[in-house]
């Protein structure tokens, strides 16, 4: 296998790729986060929410390409200095459509009034593995029993966020 990098499962030697990525966390007015339905194409039963964001290009700073994968996958464009300093940076390792991946990523927050989403710019892949979005409460997503990622999600939100946010989902739009 050379210098490729791989873990041990379950007794057999699974092979991995390497990724960095950057991810966004979209929150309103309301204090809501914008989540993404996902599946994984080989295992279409597997579904799970997540933030908005993705690979980055080689050399490409994590808010550049935090910047570039928000503007593809919901229309907002903002320069990647409006993004300021990651708030949560994890490894993960996942499988993906045949292949094993070990993420390493950076998540910023950014708050917006509200948004319309706009998935047009949404890759083959992204087209052929989100079934929808939805813009979540913290609480909300807690409680749903759902999955979603990073599982600490809805604490790390809470840190961030100001707890009157939880009050006022009621006023906001959709």
């Amino acid at each position: 296998m050379g210098d490729r990098p791989h873990v041990w499962q379950a007794g057999a030697v699974t092979v991995y790729t390497p990724r960095r990525a950057a991810r966004v966390l979209l929150v309103d007015a309301a204090g809501r986060v914008l989540l993404f339905r996902g599946f994984d194409p080989a295992r279409p039963e597997h579904r799970y929410w997540f933030t908005p964001g993705g690979g980055l290009d080689e050399a490409e700073s994590p808010a550049s390409g935090a910047a570039r994968e928000l503007a593809e996958e919901t229309g907002l464009r903002v320069d990647p200095a409006d993004l300021g300093e990651p708030v949560f940076s994890d490894t993960t390792e996942f499988p993906f459509d045949g292949g094993w991946y070990r993420q390493e990523q950076d998540f910023f927050l950014l708050r917006v009034p509200s948004w319309h989403v706009d998935t047009v710019g949404f890759t083959d892949i992204e087209q052929r593995s989100i079934a929808g979005h939805r813009w979540w409460l913290p609480a909300e997503l807690a409680a749903s029993g759902d999955r979603y990622y990073p599982p600490e999600l809805p604490d790390l939100l809470a840190r961030h966020l100001p707890p009157a946010a939880e009050a006022r989902s009621e006023e906001a739009p959709c």
